[in-house]
């Protein structure tokens, strides 16, 4: 093993340690809240940096560069704009109006939330919520674990399996231990390694490329590849069109944003909420930068492999190992070099273990809060209550490195199927419930339940069609929910008087 080879181990073995530590530091949790919203006490800087790299996981600095370094700007610069609006908006109309109503009848997750909003006596949008919750979180983990995998694989040789499991156990660890409050802690601080992370790469990237010119003269020369109405790839002798369908479809990445049960935790939690300007300024700067950076250094990646520091990949899925490659270039200019380079791979382990922590959190919470005490009305006191959530958050960990078996699969590509049945599940109804009065739980019994069959149903049935089918399968689902939502709300018995007075002191 190498100086270099070791610098960068103690740099990440650092690293992991501080987020151990933080998790026991974190680790006197009394109730339900202080494990799953941190007792609502969260400040604006930490709420705002906790949420966005809750949000920005291993896509972020593997996902969206590999993406951009294979096939341009388009799908990738279109992702990273719809994101930007759906993040913005979201701080802007959902946080403020959720934190208030969540507070008010006392709810700690999102299907609770739903649930006693519609007055559900019936459990079903608790029921759906929380098996759908766990349906889609379990490949988003999944490919956070991959990553971990794929980034020690690639770097030193390390089998893949090893790899994601022993990542798996510390991120288990700290996030079983000190609950939601570790975990937003921790997020803060991989936040900033992210950033760290991103300049870096995107600094010496630049450099080795042979400067800013011949990174572009270099996209230039691949046919549509800087078009943002191009669709191609590297080795394409030509480029297709990248249609106005085809935009709208990647715009709805942002859509997504207000059905994601580990972003909306995070406004259910923050201490006051008119702190939560302070948090959509600093959140939405930094969701558009990370993301902007993300695709440049995508461009740049290519330009290196076209000046043979990095391998010109075969695939998308061989491109998302770039920055790992190009930390490992880093490291071999000296032991200074290689810390920073360390720093730079514990980037993508904070992008990975932020995301991963708020999603275990998220499958814990549907299982014992919704599933175990609100359907089948098992009571725990908060000891047990402690431990089924722990044993729970171990469980769903072993899942995810079942599904991330496979180390082909595209980070990306598992996301964005995640992505959608969060978003078409939990985001219309989401906004029925804080903007429309009418909105009653039949319609969003109906609205869950067609949004989630519909991402399925696309996916795997109609999008394979092609055509103006083959579109991102958010935008359909979402539609279709909506309109549900619509439909049998108004088809149906109208809420209660006690329901919409409650919904007017929310919103007065």
């Amino acid at each position: 093993m190498t100086s270099s080879t070791i610098c960068i181990l103690i740099a990440i073995i650092v690293y992991l340690v501080g987020m151990l530590y933080i998790g026991i530091r974190y680790s006197n949790n009394q109730n339900s809240e202080d494990f799953y919203l941190g007792g609502r006490k969260l400040g604006p800087i930490v709420t705002a940096m906790s949420t966005e790299a809750s949000d920005m996981s291993a896509y972020l600095l593997m996902g969206v560069p590999g993406l951009a370094f294979f096939c341009g700007v388009a799908e990738a610069s279109w992702t990273a704009i719809g994101l930007s609006i759906g993040t913005y908006l979201n701080w802007l109309i959902v946080a403020k109006r959720l934190r208030r109503y969540s507070a008010k009848i006392h709810a700690i997750t999102v299907p609770d939330f739903l649930a006693t909003r519609f007055r559900d006596n019936t459990r079903l949008i608790e029921t759906l919520g929380a098996l759908m919750i766990i349906v889609f979180f379990v490949p988003y983990v999944a490919s956070g674990f991959s990553a971990c995998g794929k980034l020690f694989n690639s770097l030193f040789g390390f089998d893949y399996m090893t790899s994601m499991i022993v990542s798996a156990v510390v991120i288990v660890a700290y996030c079983a231990m000190g609950g939601f409050m570790a975990a937003s802690v921790t997020s803060l601080i991989q936040s900033i390694v992210m950033t760290f992370a991103l300049i870096v790469v995107l600094i010496f990237g630049i450099r080795t490329a042979g400067g800013w010119s011949q990174v572009v003269e270099n996209a230039k020369a691949v046919p549509g590849y800087l078009s943002f109405t191009a669709s191609t790839n590297i080795y394409a002798e030509e480029a297709g069109r990248y249609t106005p369908l085809m935009i709208a479809s990647t715009l709805a990445w942002g859509l997504g944003y207000f059905g994601m049960p580990h972003i909306l935790i995070h406004f259910m939690a923050v201490e006051e909420e008119e702190k939560l300007r302070i948090s959509r300024r600093v959140g939405s700067i930094w969701c558009v930068v990370s993301l902007a950076v993300a695709v440049i250094i995508g461009m740049v990646g290519y330009s290196m492999a076209k000046a043979g520091a990095l391998p010109l990949f075969a695939t998308e899925s061989e491109a998302e190992s770039m920055i790992v490659q190009t930390a490992s270039l880093l490291s071999k200019n000296g032991i200074f070099p290689a810390i920073i380079a360390g720093l730079c791979l514990a980037g993508i382990l904070a992008a990975t273990m932020s995301t991963a922590d708020a999603q275990l959190l998220g499958a814990a919470s549907g299982v014992t809060q919704n599933l175990l005490r609100d359907v089948f009305g098992l009571k725990y006191d908060d000891k047990k209550n402690m431990l089924i959530a722990r044993v729970t958050v171990v469980c769903v960990a072993i899942l995810g490195v079942i599904f991330a078996s496979n180390p082909a699969s595209s980070i990306f590509r598992v996301v964005s199927f995640a992505w959608a049945g969060f978003g078409a599940t939990f985001g219309p109804v989401m906004l029925f419930a804080l903007f429309w009065k009418r909105a009653n739980k039949w319609g969003a019994i109906a609205g869950m339940f067609s949004g989630a069959a519909t991402v399925f149903i696309w996916k795997f049935l109609i999008s394979p069609k092609g055509g103006i089918f083959s579109i991102y399968e958010l935008l359909p689902a979402f539609v279709v929910s909506c309109v549900f939502i619509l439909a049998v709300s108004l088809l149906t018995e109208a809420p209660s008087r006690e329901i919409t007075a409650e919904f007017e002191s929310v919103n007065s």
